[in-house]
Order: C-alpha cells, then structure tokens, then sequence
C-alpha cells in the first residue's frame, strides 16, 4: 500500500490518508479482505504520529470501508452498497480534483489559468465524446 504525504499540503496529514485509502478502494488498488499496513509501521513509514494514522483508521471504521480486528489486523470490508459506491466515486473524483488544484497551486498557476485550462478540455471532451488525449491542446 502506497501512501504519499503532501506535508506542504493545507490538507491536514489525516485527511490525506483516508482520501488516498479510499481512492485505492475506489479503483480496485484494494480490494475486500486485504489487510491494511499496521498502524504502527504506517506511521514509521510516513513518519507521522502513531495517532495521526490511528485516526485516519477510526475514521474510515466508522464509514464502514475498513475493519479493525484486534490481534489480526485491518481489512477492507465487502464493497459498499451501489449507492455507497457512487458516494466512493464522487468521493475519489473530489480527491483527484483536489491533488491536481493543490500541485497546480504548487506549481504557481492562478485559479484563473487552472480554470481556463480545465474548460478547454471539458468543451473538447464534450465536443468529440470522449476525454482529451494528452497530444490535444
């Protein structure tokens, strides 16, 4: 399971871990029954708060994608009811949508060149159907 921290990122260390789990869910990345990093090792790995992690775990518990179970571990529960899983969609084009405007702003672009940006794709993949390639200005 690959975690990237953003640590330059307004977005706190918790929230980043539970969008990213769950985009993993969203794409298939994780799957039901596969067993989470410890809490302990993730946080060694990221090099954050044991209870940073902790919480980022309580927290997707308590929306019922994953499963602590003391003295075996965490698991990825069963996918989600079909609404649940429009929920999780929504939730991971938000997510993308988010890590692109944060790079972006990163980078040094304005709002405005971002935007302009993005509505010439949109109107492009409006136009022909399907989504621009990256040979497409």
């Amino acid at each position: 399971m690959q975690i990237d921290i953003n640590l330059t990122s307004k977005v706190p260390i918790y929230v980043q871990i539970i969008d990213q789990i769950k985009h993993m869910i969203a794409t298939g990345d994780l799957r039901p029954d596969d067993q989470l990093t410890t809490v302990r090792k993730l946080a060694t790995e990221l090099r954050v708060n044991f209870n940073t992690v902790a919480r980022a775990y309580r927290i997707l518990d308590e929306e019922g994608l994953i499963s602590t179970q003391h003295g075996r571990g965490t698991y990825i529960l069963p996918h989600p009811s079909e609404e649940n899983g429009e929920r999780l969609r929504r939730q991971d084009l938000k997510w993308l949508t988010r890590h692109y405007l944060n790079e972006a702003a990163l980078l040094g672009y304005s709002a405005e060149e971002v935007s302009t940006i993005i509505n010439n794709y949109i109107n492009l993949w409006e136009e022909s159907g399907s989504p621009p390639t990256e040979h497409e200005n």
